[in-house]
């Protein structure tokens, strides 16, 4: 297959199906996770759409509500997205903001008290994301002066002046803390390369609404710390877990990241103007597409995991890693020029429209295993399980395609 007709086509109906997939993922959120009694929305909601009563409340969970109906409402400007939007910022102020310390509690209990008080970098990352799309959607300067605020905490509180990078994480007050770790399947190490990509997404997209000379240094900072430790050129994989001194801790793959990463730094580079940068970037870019070849499945899905040490494959196609490779596959294609890129990317799509998404009650499965099961016992919405990836690919490709 080839040629411009079949791409011009191909476009349209990827754009098409894009915009009612967009509309269809936000609906279920609207219709399904508002907490009407305690406020804000249900910490957890399992597979067969049940509410998980008295489930914590997650700041990641609220923070990527509070995006994804920004970036919705700043694409289409549906004024119920606005609203959605407006209860996730007030939920965030009122309940996830340390006022006394600075930062963002990791969760809440489902009456909104601090719970889990721990101050990961990542959340206050996410926090920094939202609250940026937010302030575009409603020039609210207090929203501006929160996600300066939360920039500057970070760099204060967390970056590493001798040796550049983020330290992963800290207790209610900043101080040191023994478990840095975002989930029970991370290692326990002080820099992690899901925390700097996340860092570095909330920074190119802060300075999208503020310009800051000392916010556009420490994006320069964040991108070197990929093209000098983050980025394996030769296998064309992301290293995920250092010490403080960037001693590398682990060989595990993550084949999610790993395309993710290609175009979220593509766009740092891009959004502060770094032609230099952007043009080392765009040559890994394509490198690690290429690798990601190794993660795919017949079926146009791609695997989650691979560990080297012991040739282990983590054989389960998840829902965000398959969002991820919509994307980063779509980017690859308009940075390459080379068609089977854009093939790729349809055809997770088609992966996604046939298994991953819940034609009964809506959204996404968290996932299915080796067998084309859905994965048994995984949140339709929970602390992880949020409308990020899902609406950003949406977002992403509708606005590539133009």
């Amino acid at each position: 297959m080839g040629g411009g007709i079949y791409i011009a086509s191909l476009l349209e109906v990827y754009k098409t199906e894009m915009e009612a997939e967009l509309a269809a993922i936000l609906n279920y959120w609207i219709n399904h996770t508002l907490d009407e009694n305690e406020g804000g929305f249900f910490g957890e909601i399992d597979e067969n759409n049940h509410v998980v009563a008295g489930a914590p409340k997650g700041s990641v969970l609220n923070a990527r509500i509070l995006w994804s109906f920004s970036a919705a409402y700043n694409l289409t400007p549906d004024e119920q997205y606005l609203q959605i939007a407006d209860r996730a910022w007030n939920y965030l102020f009122d309940h996830f903001l340390d006022k006394k310390f600075g930062g963002v509690y990791w969760t809440v209990d489902y009456t909104g008290n601090k719970l889990d008080t721990k101050k990961q970098v990542y959340a206050s990352a996410f926090t920094i994301y939202a609250f940026s799309e937010y302030y575009k959607a409603c020039q609210n300067p207090e929203v501006l002066r929160q996600a300066i605020a939360l920039f500057k905490l970070l760099v204060d509180k967390s970056f590493d002046s001798e040796k550049a990078g983020y330290l992963e994480a800290f207790a209610e007050d900043w101080q040191p803390i023994g478990d840095l770790r975002l989930s029970a399947k991370d290692a326990n190490e002080k820099k992690t390369m899901n925390t700097h990509l996340h860092v570095l997404e909330a920074y190119t997209n802060l300075y999208r609404v503020w310009p800051d000379q000392n916010l556009r240094q420490q994006i320069v900072l964040l991108l070197n710390n990929f093209l000098d430790h983050f980025i394996d050129t030769e296998k064309g994989h992301l290293n995920l877990f250092f010490d403080e001194d960037w001693r590398l801790r682990s060989t595990l793959v993550s084949y999610g990241h790993d395309i993710e990463a290609t175009w979220l730094l593509l766009e740092a580079a891009e959004v502060i103007g770094d032609k230099s940068a952007f043009e080392k970037l765009k040559s890994v870019a394509i490198r690690i597409s290429e690798a990601m070849m190794e993660g795919l499945d017949n079926d146009g899905g791609l695997w989650y995991e691979y560990e080297p040490a012991d040739d282990n494959l983590h054989k389960q196609k998840h829902w965000w890693v398959q969002a991820e490779a919509m994307v980063g596959f779509f980017n690859t294609w308009q940075i390459s020029g080379n068609e089977k890129y854009l093939n790729l990317s349809w055809k997770n799509w088609e992966f996604v429209k046939n298994k991953i998404l819940d034609k009964v009650h809506g959204e996404w499965f968290w996932g299915i295993d080796e067998n084309d099961k859905t994965m048994p016992g995984e949140d339709k919405a929970g602390l992880w399980k949020c409308p990020y990836h899902n609406t950003r690919a949406c977002i992403e490709i509708i606005r590539r395609i133009g």
